[in-house]
């Protein structure tokens, strides 16, 4: 990295303190639109991996634009850095904020503000719900296709910061694939259009930078988004294995057999269970996994994919296989997929939810090494994933209060992680890095890859103030991390996202 680079990381010190930055914020802001005492504070010291906490200086509260643009020109002018904030569903601690730096929220900004059926696009702001997109344009015979697991409470913002998938990523695609535009501000306070409303623009495709930047290198303000029409017919299928490797089999068989599911999902004996227990929709406990998959479009097509993925099943091992007979029952193979996270909550005190991708023919081996990993840690492990495109969510199950198991639970996640780097995978599918992978980033990138991703963010972001810290970690700082041994990993990586 070059010295110039190098400067840009390096934490500058803000020009204000506390109380003369709140005193230039409510110059901008009403004063109860700028959070100062700590007990309004708290609820802003983490995002859903609230295994680290961190109390911000200021939380902020804008409703427009302008706002926005004035708040970022005044940290900017006075180095103060900030955390841009959308509903705090996030799982890797990408939103934890500074205690020397504001929280930006964009929970104000929550207004659906153009609907065009005939291009098939909504203009929403960044802290509209993800459901609540899909529930303004069903009049029109359309909907939003990512849908992630927290789709009743994330937003778009965050989901357009972590690039988030959902079930139905596997043939709808990640955001990425489903936004046409963007107006970001810049960290120096100016209002950029990336992207456009025609189906391409010209020049380089900043815009796909943006979806997965964390925070990183601008703030979203507005975003434009595709919408998909309702598909004539959609059935779930679900299967029943009495080994999980040979549910792991039958979803590359799917694919093989030239079909691409709407979703293709995997839970395992423990999130089935919980599950169950939870929501109650008629899931066979007894089973070591299931799959679900769901099939959409005309009629006439699913109707022939579902005999072929039936067939599929029971050649791979299936032990039952039920195909929904209504909506009502389509929902409620449904209803338990996406309650697992939550179901799963019920069974320890804590849970430390992972994220990785890897290629689907290995799907079997790595379940197999996990279990492996679950009995070598002495820490359960439930299985929630996309499994159609390879992205694994386990649930480590642990408790925050014995000492020295969460260490043991972050150890076992990173040797989960460095397993999908293994196989040719990556370290995360749509969680993003945060603070919680910033060790494995060595793993997956070489130190030229790393300066690479730190040039950009110079790029966009050449004090460091937009979010420092998370996703990218310094060169200079762990260069012998993959010599290292763990514990050594983790002193010489002390003070990383500092």
């Amino acid at each position: 990295m070059n010295t110039e680079q190098d400067k840009s990381i390096n934490k500058l010190a803000p020009t204000l303190d506390k109380r003369a930055l709140y005193t230039e914020l409510t110059r901008i802001l009403p004063a109860d639109s700028v959070l100062f005492d700590e007990e309004d504070l708290h609820p802003y010291e983490c995002d859903a991996l609230s295994a680290y906490r961190q109390l911000p200086m200021i939380v902020v509260l804008p409703n427009t634009i302008e706002q926005v643009q004035a708040i970022m020109r005044l940290c900017h002018q006075h180095n103060i850095p900030v955390v841009a904030r959308g509903a705090g569903t996030g799982l890797s601690g990408g939103a934890m904020p500074l205690g020397d730096g504001i929280v930006l929220s964009l929970a104000r900004f929550m207004s659906v503000l153009n609907i065009d059926p005939l291009a098939r696009t909504a203009v929403v702001q960044p802290g509209v719900r993800n459901l609540a997109i899909s529930e303004a344009v069903k009049p029109f015979g359309l909907y939003y296709a990512p849908d992630p697991s927290s789709q009743i409470a994330c937003t778009i913002g965050g989901n357009v910061a972590e690039n988030s998938g959902g079930v139905h990523c596997l043939k709808y695609g990640l955001t990425v694939h489903n936004i046409q535009k963007v107006k970001l501000i810049t960290v120096d306070g100016e209002l950029l259009t990336l992207g456009c409303d025609a189906l391409d623009s010209a020049g380089y495709d900043l815009l796909a930078i943006i979806n997965g930047s964390e925070g990183m290198l601008g703030v979203v303000v507005e975003v434009t988004v595709k919408l998909t029409p309702l598909p004539d017919r959609a059935q779930v299928i679900l299967a029943a294995f009495d080994d999980i490797e040979k549910a792991g089999s039958a979803v590359g068989e799917v694919i093989a057999a030239g079909i691409i599911p709407a979703g293709l999902e995997m839970m395992d004996k423990l999130a089935i269970q919980a599950a169950e227990d939870f929501v109650h929709v008629g899931y066979p406990t007894e089973a070591e996994a299931i799959l679900l998959c769901e099939l959409d479009g005309t009629n006439e097509e699913v109707s022939e994919q579902i005999l072929t993925v039936r067939k599929v099943m029971r050649d791979c091992g299936a032990t039952e296989v039920r195909t929904a007979k209504d909506e009502e029952e389509r929902q409620a193979f449904w209803k338990g997929r996406k309650a697992a996270f939550p179901a799963v909550g019920r069974l320890a005190p804590d849970y430390y939810c992972m994220d990785g991708t890897i290629p689907r023919k290995h799907l079997p081996f790595i379940l197999r090494r996990m279990a492996e990993l679950s009995k070598q840690y002495d820490l359960p492990v439930a299985n929630v994933f996309h499994a159609g495109d390879g992205n694994l969510h386990p649930l480590i199950l642990y408790d925050a209060n014995n000492p020295g198991e969460l260490e043991r639970t972050e150890e076992f996640g990173g040797k989960i992680l460095e397993l999908c780097i293994e196989v040719g995978g990556t370290i995360t599918g749509e969680h993003g890095v945060g603070i919680e992978k910033l060790k494995q980033m060595h793993i997956q990138f070489t130190t030229e890859e790393l300066q690479q991703f730190h040039a950009l963010k110079h790029a966009f972001d050449p004090k460091a103030l937009l979010n420092p810290g998370k996703a990218v970690p310094t060169p200079r700082r762990c260069s012998e991390y993959r010599q290292l041994p763990n514990q050594a990993q983790q002193a010489h990586c002390d003070g990383e996202h500092e």
